[in-house]
């Protein structure tokens, strides 16, 4: 399949969330690991810090990108960052997830494209193959694609 974009990255505020889940740092981070799994994406790692007196920021990091999160329990606010690469991994999955297991009354997000394949070719010369997900090893970077 040809991609227009190598990723989706959804911007999400959720408000009024639950301040308990927003202070507890292994919960979030359970919780983001989680939403990476039901997306399908494959997580690599994960890394959280509890802010004291209270506040979780932490990151998973997944073969197709990240997910992140900053808490302000004290607010019921938190910031997350969806960013997925490929067509194989359902960011919007991970959005519903986290809204209903934060507790979230309200949420705004914004989807942004990243790698537009076009611009990526037009500001490369040297790629002239489709531009796929995953670059495949070539001695050639003219011969190079991405799958």
């Amino acid at each position: 399949m040809k991609l227009d974009t190598l990723g989706r990255h959804i911007l999400v505020e959720y408000y009024n969330c639950n301040g308990d889940i927003l202070k507890d740092h292994k919960k979030i981070e359970e919780l983001l690991n989680e939403a990476a799994v039901l997306s399908g994406a494959t997580i690599v790692t994960s890394t959280f810090h509890h802010f004291n007196p209270w506040g979780v920021s932490g990151a998973v990091i997944i073969s197709e990108s990240h997910l992140t999160i900053h808490t302000w329990p004290e607010f019921g606010y938190a910031a997350v960052d969806l960013f997925t690469c490929g067509d194989k991994v359902d960011p919007w999955i991970g959005f519903e997830y986290l809204e209903k297991m934060l507790g979230a009354e309200k949420s705004e997000s914004y989807e942004l494209s990243r790698g537009n394949t076009d611009k990526i070719k037009r500001h490369n010369p040297a790629i002239t193959g489709n531009i796929n997900f995953k670059m495949e090893e070539t001695e050639d970077l003219s011969e190079r694609s991405v799958i």
